[in-house]
């Protein structure tokens, strides 16, 4: 039997890094796209190997259409693609949407939202059966803050993101008849590097209590629901974002 191949966005770091590598022990073989970090692609890469998927890293900016074309050609290099996971993203920035420069209310847009229809766009083209593919499924990462605003904090990545859920629902409808589900994960406060890197490298503990569960998600229980989304055991799941937000 062939063995699944995945391509995921922002596959090497973070959410991404964890879903490759429970992906990599439920027996897919991985394409996983990433920014600016080598060092961390290679990480990852050598980690999913390890955990036994034979696992390729490309260097592409998803925000623009030649990026997601290089990322989805050398994915294609390595067989039929079975599924995506659309997970790049970042919040770029904390404050008031005021006093957010324009530059980066842009890039966040074309990062969050646009990068992601892109993404979406080209996994049609390359899983739909009027395309040639065989079916398979689009995994859209979202965020809790879709429905939260994040007031005070970044707001335009909020509604970038629920952008996102609108295209998962919209999608989902549109593709069926490719053999294609669409389906969302919204996570909450994850402990990642997103904060450090927007610079508030405190945010996980100040916003902690927050939070029902009384504690930040760990990459891995992401990673755990984008897996079974992906799963024959979700065969009958399609234009939905599961939340998993600790209650929030």
């Amino acid at each position: 039997m062939q063995r699944p191949l995945t391509l995921v966005t922002g596959g090497t770091r973070g959410i991404g890094a964890a879903t490759a590598l429970r992906l990599a022990a439920d027996g897919h073989d991985l394409v996983l796209g990433y920014a600016t970090d080598d060092d961390a692609a290679e990480e990852c890469r050598l980690a999913a190997e390890d955990a036994g998927a034979r696992a390729t890293t490309v260097r592409a900016d998803v925000s623009d259409q030649a990026g997601v074309h290089h990322l989805f050609s050398r994915a294609t290099e390595r067989g039929r693609l079975t599924g995506v996971v659309n997970n790049a993203g970042a919040t770029l920035h904390l404050g008031p949407l005021a006093e957010t420069p324009v530059d980066v209310i842009r890039r966040t847009v074309d990062l969050n939202l646009t990068g992601a229809l892109l993404v979406a766009r080209a996994a049609v083209r390359a899983l739909g059966t009027s395309y040639g593919g065989r079916g398979g499924v689009l995994v859209n990462v979202s965020s809790g803050a879709a429905t939260l605003g994040a007031p005070g904090e970044y707001v335009q990545y909020a509604a970038a993101k629920a952008g996102v859920d609108a295209m998962t629902v919209g999608l989902a409808q549109e593709v069926a008849d490719q053999g294609i589900r669409v389906v969302g994960v919204a996570p909450g406060l994850v402990r990642t590097r997103i904060h450090a890197d927007a610079g508030d490298a405190g945010r996980l503990e100040r916003v902690s209590a927050r939070i029902p569960l009384g504690r930040p998600g760990e990459p891995g229980e992401i990673a755990d629901a984008i897996a079974w989304l992906m799963s024959d055991a979700a065969a009958y799941v399609t234009g939905t974002t599961l939340r998993v937000a600790g209650g929030r």
